[in-house]
């Protein structure tokens, strides 16, 4: 017998995996930087250069590219920068992968500890946790008919299920041209740059997916004339930027999708403007971005089936389904008094105030998920000591936030992000400030289950003696977990009949209830 099937269409995930490396070296003050007496601020960041699967694992071979702002030995020109990098490589085992697959490779710096040996030599030690995984496209085929039907009786099974009709990942580039305003000196060079975003929102559409937000640019630099002067220049810039691949997307409602983005590059640099005077700041901005397209579908599986002229054996299988139970988002305000230590220089002016926030557990509880996390805060700011004019300090805040999901009896998967939305610092007085955060947390959450599907169906000619020994007229007592299609399937009817003869307007049953069973040859 033949069957209609409906093509369901997913991405599945083949392998993953998760490694955790530490780099530990020391690193030589370059010749034409002054000597290190104090380090105020280190950060970093990692570059993945090559990404190359093979049989049963993936090799990763990138930089730790970190950058240092400290007091030097000089007196004119106190506060030094220096910029360097190690390289490495990781094997990452992955079972089931192949030198032919696509393999997406997300990078996350645990710690970062840039520590001063001597005047000339630096100890950095990082903690990287490299993840893996390779997607590939899936088709299930589940049969929701049997044809011909006419001398087949089949009950159908309604079933709402979420499809991924495509996953796709591309690069957006943005290029800014800035000019210092006429009340700024000249910049000699750039100590330190924080280039963040804020409020980012997006868009899909058939020509790719446009990003729109905030860049908060802030920047320390010595002046040209007066290298001994730090200044301080900050601005807000519009995200104005999008893929350009082109996106099939299917007609209908009850379309979702999810976008994540990363920051994969940052560049600034100083060049001169009109009148030859180095006034002009050009940031060139790299986010990686990927998107994932779902469709909800109400479905009709074929559930069982059999016939009253011939025996019916179908075969059946499994096959994992998945539904959205929620799409939801949550934000989780910090507010909090940064302190400094005894030894910290006062604050005389805050610069400019960074952070990064991290899931660190998540927890499923019977009204949503429960989940923890840190905001790690990095203040620059002047100091009111000429002798050491730029100062740092950085504090961990936890926060924590319930997202409410709906009750099901299935087992649930979430998928979550986390970025901050606003971050600010004011100061209370030389010791304190006050850190101000709203994080927000997105989740995904579905609903999985195990489906039952008919696979085939054998046809035999009806054993005729069989059908003879079930009783031509009964009376039957429902008992739990009765239908009436098992009842009528048991007894050789069909439940229309059944209905017919006990006036039942509803093809329901309850337990005790007495029908009349008529047998149809």
């Amino acid at each position: 017998m033949e069957l209609s099937t409906i093509k369901l269409h997913n991405v599945l995930q083949r392998g993953w995996a998760e490694s955790q490396i530490t780099l530990d070296d020391d690193y030589n003050v370059p010749d034409y930087r002054p000597d290190i007496v104090k380090i105020i601020r280190g950060q970093g960041n990692i570059k993945a250069e090559e990404v190359k699967p093979a049989a049963g694992a993936v090799w990763v071979k990138g930089k730790l590219l970190f950058s240092v702002l400290y007091r030097s030995d000089q007196e004119n020109g106190k506060i030094s920068c220096l910029k360097g990098e190690l390289p490495f490589q990781e094997k990452i085992n992955m079972e089931g992968i192949s030198e032919y697959d696509t393999v997406r490779l997300m990078c996350e710096m645990e710690d970062l500890t840039i520590g001063v040996i001597h005047s000339r030599k630096l100890n950095v030690r990082a903690v990287i946790v490299l993840r893996t995984e390779a997607q590939v496209p899936s088709v299930e085929e589940v049969a929701d008919a049997a044809e011909p039907g006419e001398d087949c009786l089949q009950l159908k099974k309604p079933i709402e299920i979420s499809q991924q009709l495509f996953a796709k990942r591309d690069i957006c580039r943005q290029k800014n041209e800035i000019a210092l305003p006429s009340s700024k000196p000249n910049i000699r060079e750039i100590l330190w740059k924080s280039v963040e975003l804020r409020n980012v929102g997006s868009r899909l559409d058939s020509d790719g997916i446009h990003l729109t937000g905030e860049i908060l640019l802030s920047i320390l630099y010595q002046e040209e004339e007066e290298p001994d002067r730090i200044q301080w220049y900050e601005t807000t810039l519009p995200l104005e930027c999008g893929t350009d691949f082109e996106i099939e997307r299917p007609t209908g409602e009850d379309l979702y999708y999810k976008i994540q983005i990363e920051e994969i590059g940052k560049e600034l640099e100083v060049k001169p403007d009109y009148d030859g005077e180095e006034r002009m700041l050009v940031l060139e901005l790299l986010l990686y971005v990927s998107v994932r397209l779902w469709q909800e579908t109400k479905l009709e599986l074929l559930e069982d089936l059999y016939s009253l002229k011939q025996n019916l054996i179908p075969e059946r299988g499994t096959v994992h389904l998945e539904h959205l139970l929620i799409k939801n988002e949550a934000v989780s305000k910090v507010v909090e008094s940064m302190e400094l230590m005894e030894n910290q220089e006062k604050i005389l002016q805050i610069c400019s105030c960074e952070g990064t926030a991290h899931v660190d557990r998540m927890e499923k509880q019977p009204g949503g998920v429960f989940v923890e996390g840190t905001l790690t805060v990095n203040l620059l700011y002047i100091t009111t000591d000429d002798h050491m004019p730029v100062g740092a300090v950085e504090k961990i805040y936890p926060f924590e936030q319930l997202i409410e999901i709906p009750a099901t009896e299935d087992e649930v998967r979430v998928e979550h992000e986390c970025h901050i939305v606003q971050l600010s610092a004011s100061m209370l007085d030389q010791t304190h400030a006050e850190i101000k955060a709203a994080i927000s947390i997105g989740i995904l959450a579905f609903s999985m289950k195990e489906v039952e599907r008919i696979v085939s169906v054998k046809e035999e000619p009806l054993d005729i003696e069989e059908v003879q020994k079930i009783p031509g007229l009964v009376g039957y007592i429902a008992k739990s977990g009765d239908t009436l299609w098992n009842i009528a399937k048991r007894y050789h009817t069909t439940t229309e009949a059944l209905m017919q003869q006990n006036q039942k307007k509803e093809a329901t049953i309850k337990a005790g209830e007495k029908l009349l069973i008529v047998k149809e040859m």
